[in-house]
């Protein structure tokens, strides 16, 4: 297994967000990856590489000019207007309202955020492109033979869009890989999300494309966030009728009722006939989970990456969300020794 790291993820290091009406330490943290590093390390799993630097181009490919714009010069109007502290905003769009950029960075913050739990600070911009670089690396690694690759990166992805941030997601990693391995000249890309959360920006991405197949397993919408999105009725539009599957969950789902979604899934990518496969890999589905209302346990992510290498494509595993921090690096690697066992 190739991994595929870099320390500059730690440059994004959020000092608080707004979660259950209180401000609280960020969740999403530089220790998950340092304990997803050293779980790797301590199971022997495979070779710890750098990234390439790709640039920007990549990059644009899922994400809209302006948005990736607004990322570079974020901070620095925010710092200019309010101080040296954590960027979150406090106004949305709503329904009724008109969708004009603001001027105001204020403003900004509510045009392109969908929640207050994704502050961006000083080093965000440099941190999301070095995500970025890292699942580039890998889905290069893939195009040029390789049967799979690890991206240990973060901040996490799948909750940015083409032009919107939030989920503690600015740049959507697994979205931008698979697009380098459509560009790379694979007919058909899947892209599975198996973290515990609607991976709503991945699949705003493709909805409407039909070379890409987005399938994600998540807790019903109805009950958890990202809540507006990520419904069993939503299978795509135009090119990409079918191109879209969501298999939502309820609260408490274990192993059973998941192994039992997680099977059709792999049925639907192996049925599209995907040359290559992008997993969205969070492992807040843990029954420890502090912000998830899954059952899994350590041998539930063996299990799933055994599934997972019973495809029998080239594979890149992205990280994603979990934030049972102790747990994290032990649940990331029974992931990964259970591929490689079964590959």
């Amino acid at each position: 297994m190739i991994i595929v790291y870099s320390p500059d993820h730690a440059l994004q290091e959020g000092r608080s967000e707004l979660h259950d009406g209180k401000i609280v330490p960020c969740f999403e943290s530089p220790r998950r990856a340092a304990l997803v590093l050293a779980g790797i390390e301590a199971a022997g799993l495979g070779p710890v590489e750098a990234p390439q630097r790709f640039g920007l181009d990549p990059v644009r490919r899922v994400h809209d000019d302006d948005y990736v714009a607004f990322l570079e010069t974020a901070w620095d109007a925010w710092v200019a207007e309010h101080g040296d502290h954590d960027a979150l905003p406090f106004t949305w769009l709503a329904p009724g309202m008109r969708r004009v950029l603001p001027d105001h960075i204020d403003g900004k913050l509510g045009y392109y955020a969908f929640d207050a739990g994704t502050p961006i600070t000083a080093g965000t911009f440099r941190a999301a492109g070095v995500a970025a670089d890292v699942a580039l690396t890998g889905a290069h690694r893939l195009a040029d033979g390789a049967p799979c690759a690890f991206a240990l990166g973060r901040p996490p992805g799948h909750h940015a869009g083409r032009a919107h941030y939030g989920g503690y997601c600015f740049f959507n990693n697994a979205a931008i890989a698979a697009q380098a391995l459509r560009d790379r000249g694979a007919a058909r890309v899947a892209v599975l999300d198996v973290d515990y959360h609607h991976g709503n920006g991945t699949q705003e991405i493709f909805y409407d494309r039909g070379d890409v197949l987005f399938v994600s397993l998540h807790a019903d919408p109805k009950q958890e966030y990202p809540y507006f999105l990520g419904f069993a009725d939503e299978t795509g539009s135009g090119a990409g009728e079918g191109a879209t599957a969501n298999y939502p969950l309820p609260f408490g789902t274990g192993w059973d009722t998941y192994a039992e979604a997680l099977d059709h899934a792999l049925g639907r990518i192996a049925a599209f006939g995907a040359e290559a496969v992008v997993v969205s890999l969070g492992v807040d589905a843990y029954k420890g989970d502090p912000i998830s209302r899954f059952r899994l346990d350590t041998p539930d992510f063996a299990a799933l990456g055994r599934r997972l290498a019973g495809l029998r494509r080239p594979t890149l595993l992205v990280m994603e969300g979990g934030y049972a921090v102790e747990a994290i690096g032990l649940n990331v690697a029974a992931v990964l020794r259970g591929f490689m066992d079964a590959a």
